[in-house]
């Protein structure tokens, strides 16, 4: 087995996309916690989007996947669920690549004010930027997004809700 180099790992697991967004990788996304080798190998521990997420088992497979391809043998992934994932852990870069691939980010985060008092967020369209939308469907295109349209150019667009 490598020597571990976290840094190099982080590094990797960069290039292990989310397998319904493929722009976004575990890093971008938040939901991988932690790297530590033990005697038996290397651990990633990762927290899902969510309890009931589809793409757990896609994670799981593409990271130990991934890892093996670079030398790294006997991966294993721990899943946590506290602390409950969050739209929080979302890079800011990844928020940029989210609007450039046309799903609007989150727009606030958990502590916010607005999302505490469970007030709707104000949508930016990801085409146009305006930010007269209108919320079509609580769910879209995953159960983490809504499905919005832009008042102003028309177009439908997911929202990655906060979470």
């Amino acid at each position: 087995m490598k020597e571990l180099d976290n840094s190099k790992i982080w590094l990797l697991l960069e290039a292990v996309p989310d397998p319904e967004i493929p722009v976004l990788s575990v890093i971008d996304l938040g939901v991988v916690r932690n790297i530590s080798q033990s005697d038996n190998g290397i651990e990633i521990t990762i927290t899902p989007t969510y309890s009931g997420c589809p793409a757990m088992n896609q994670f799981e497979a593409d990271i130990i996947s991934h890892l093996n391809k670079n030398g790294y043998s006997n991966v294993s992934i721990k899943t946590v669920y506290n602390p409950a994932w969050t739209t929080d852990w979302i890079t800011d870069e990844a928020k940029i690549k989210l609007e450039k691939f046309g799903i609007a980010p989150p727009q606030e985060k958990t502590t916010d004010k607005r999302f505490i008092l469970g007030e709707p967020p104000t949508v930016r369209c990801p085409q146009c930027k305006s930010t007269d939308t209108t919320m079509i469907s609580q769910f879209g295109s995953t159960a983490c997004k809504s499905l919005y349209k832009c008042n102003n150019c028309k177009e439908p667009f997911d929202y990655f809700k906060c979470l």
